[in-house]
């Protein structure tokens, strides 16, 4: 008797290991940011880095798990980290982006982010959300499905997580400083990079990544862009990639050669390793199709097949070119929502509120910017220039602190003119900490608008706290009686970062079923830094269900 209680309390404990399969987990990770000297074309320099790392550590969890992640400062800066994509249903407290949604952690100080995956299964992604000290403070989220859920495509045999960046042999924080005492734009970086490695490059016979796989399997590739001011091409030489997610949501699977990543968006991937043998090289390239300045160094990386000498030649692939706008739109235009009965398009098809926001650069005097003849380049939303607070929009609205924004965001331009051509006498823009408030459940129909002011360019919009629908886009000027004719309201693809195109238009929708204060910009970090954002103000509903969690007890203070 006394054995057979034994066995039954060992059966109790094992299976107390392993979750049934609706239970979500809590899971802890610590987050110590720490300096580093980090060693990249053939220089070194001190790297802000979580837990020494570059990129940071992967998060992996499951649909519905709970994530406790505690971030200890160890570095001199301020630091905040936002869970780019996150739903963060109801804990606005633990979306990260600095002076927005919580003050930032101070050197020395700690901060426990406690959020919960939702509803939201995919590849996503972290990093900090304050300066420019996301250039290597970042790493990858992989949320699985629940247990015993499929995947909606075939079930891959490995998966690889692929982070691309950019490198900077100079230190970050001094760059964008230096460019904002100039008035002008900031040095593009030196390299990209593909999951921490450049390859060669000129004057650097540095390593590249190497992608091991064998034959005849099936690879899920999770690319994530965690660059600072470039969207990429990404290919393999010889291979097709068949693309299955964007930002964490399931689409209607296509084949391609050539994938387009912009900065802030996620994409899944299934690669075929259809050789016998071999070694392919893999390229992370620019794309820009206005007179802008990139960084145009190639990352390269090679797929390497087993059994494969190291010295065999790699069968080589060029680039697409930099400014291959019609790849790029054979890309975007290719991407659908799963629609399925189990993963529906939930596209709102009456909307409360239509919004119109420009979104583009201008000039503003600046007496000490001598480089830039007296004037400085800033960005606007319907020609405002947001101006960071001193504290925290979210605090401020829950606890009622006055005086620290207002909510008169104007829903439409302030001057209309022909937006993506033609010139304007007046550069100039208006500066303030202006939200855009919302009722709770509200329906949102946002006309994004790319303007030729200085010039035209391509801005991926990150909207915080919400995914939503990208129902139509177009070249030129949105025209409200006819482009909306062509809107796709069926299968429209869901995200939470989208291109604007250059010189043209994107039309998204949303529903505000989240409370809260959410930040929405360029993920261009130039843009962000030059005022290129703006936040929503989302009221409670009714209930608690549907109100703002309370703030933690160890929320940073200002």
């Amino acid at each position: 008797m006394k054995s057979q209680m034994v066995w039954f309390l060992f059966f109790v404990s094992f299976l107390s290991l392993y979750p049934s399969p609706s239970e979500s987990m809590v899971r802890h990770y610590k987050f110590n940011v720490v300096m580093k000297n980090i060693t990249r074309l053939c220089s070194s320099k001190p790297t802000v880095t979580v837990n020494g790392r570059y990129p940071g550590p992967t998060i992996y969890a499951r649909e519905d798990d709970t994530l406790l992640i505690k971030v200890v400062n160890h570095v001199k800066y301020n630091v905040s980290i936002h869970w780019h994509g996150v739903r963060q249903v109801r804990t606005g407290w633990a979306d990260g982006p600095a002076y927005i949604t919580q003050c930032p952690i101070q050197p020395g100080q700690v901060y426990t982010y406690n959020y919960t995956l939702t509803g939201q299964r995919g590849t996503l992604w972290w990093h900090a959300h304050i300066l420019w000290l996301r250039a290597t403070v970042h790493g990858a989220i992989v949320i699985l499905p629940k247990r015993g859920v499929p995947y909606p495509f075939p079930k891959p045999d490995h998966e690889k997580v692929i982070v691309l960046a950019e490198w900077w042999k100079s230190d970050t924080e001094n760059i964008i400083n230096e460019a904002l005492k100039s008035g002008l734009a900031p040095n593009v970086s030196d390299a990209h990079m593909i999951n921490g490695h450049a390859g060669p490059v000129k004057n650097c016979q540095s390593q590249g990544y190497k992608l091991s796989v064998t034959n005849g399997k099936t690879y899920l590739l999770r690319l994530v862009n965690a660059a600072l001011n470039e969207e990429l091409f990404f290919k393999v030489a010889g291979h097709h990639f068949t693309v299955v997610e964007v930002d964490a949501v399931y689409v209607k699977p296509f084949k391609t050669d050539t994938i387009l990543i912009a900065p802030g968006q996620t994409t899944n991937v299934l690669l075929t390793t259809s050789k016998s043998a071999g070694k392919y090289l893999v390229t992370a390239s620019p794309f820009m199709d206005s007179p802008i300045a990139v960084d145009n160094v190639t990352a390269t990386a090679t797929v390497h097949y087993s059994g494969t000498l190291s010295s065999s030649p790699t069968t080589l692939t060029l680039p697409p070119p930099q400014n291959a706008t019609t790849i790029a739109n054979n890309f975007t235009n290719s991407l659908r929502s799963l629609n399925s009965k189990k993963y529906p398009a939930l596209v709102p098809t009456t909307i409360d509120h239509h919004l119109f926001f420009t979104v583009g650069l201008g000039l503003n005097p600046c007496p000490t910017c001598k480089a830039g003849n007296g004037s400085r380049v800033v960005a606007s939303i319907n020609n405002v220039t947001f101006t960071m607070p001193k504290t925290a929009l979210l605090p401020a609205h829950y606890f009622n602190i006055s005086g620290v924004f207002t909510t008169d965001f104007p829903k439409n331009p302030p001057h209309v003119f022909n937006y993506s051509g033609g010139s304007v006498t007046n550069m100039a823009t208006e500066t303030g900490t202006r939200l855009y408030k919302l009722p709770y459940n509200a329906t949102v129909q946002l006309v994004l608008q790319d303007t030729g002011v200085i010039a035209p360019e391509n801005h991926p919009i990150h909207l915080h706290g919400f995914n939503f629908f990208e129902v139509g886009r177009g070249l030129g000027n949105f025209n409200p009686k006819k482009d909306p004719n062509n809107f796709n309201l069926v299968d429209p693809v869901e995200r939470n970062t989208i291109g604007v195109p250059s010189g043209g238009w994107v039309v998204i929708r949303f529903r505000a079923d989240n409370p809260g204060v959410w930040f929405m910009h360029c993920h261009l970090e130039v843009h962000t830094t030059w005022g290129l954002k703006m936040a929503f103000l989302v009221e409670n509903g009714k209930g608690p269900n549907q109100s703002i969690l309370p703030p933690p007890k160890d929320l940073p203070k200002c």
